[in-house]
């Protein structure tokens, strides 16, 4: 599972409102990744190359 979350009361407060959570196959059960950002952008930017290591699949 992937999740992108906006968080409207961080935007309002100028704070990180991207969250960006991922979990499940192929992850081990017990590993949950969470950070938040900027932008969607900064967080793909950054994690899909991994996740595309660990055997998640996204188009480009």
């Amino acid at each position: 599972m992937v999740l992108f979350k906006a968080d409207a009361e961080r935007l309002a407060q100028r704070r990180k409102p991207w969250t960006f959570v991922a979990s499940g196959v192929p992850l081990r059960e017990d590993v949950l990744v969470r950070t938040d950002a900027a932008s969607v952008e900064q967080r793909l930017a950054e994690y899909l190359p991994r996740l595309r290591e660990l055997g998640f699949s996204f188009p480009e």
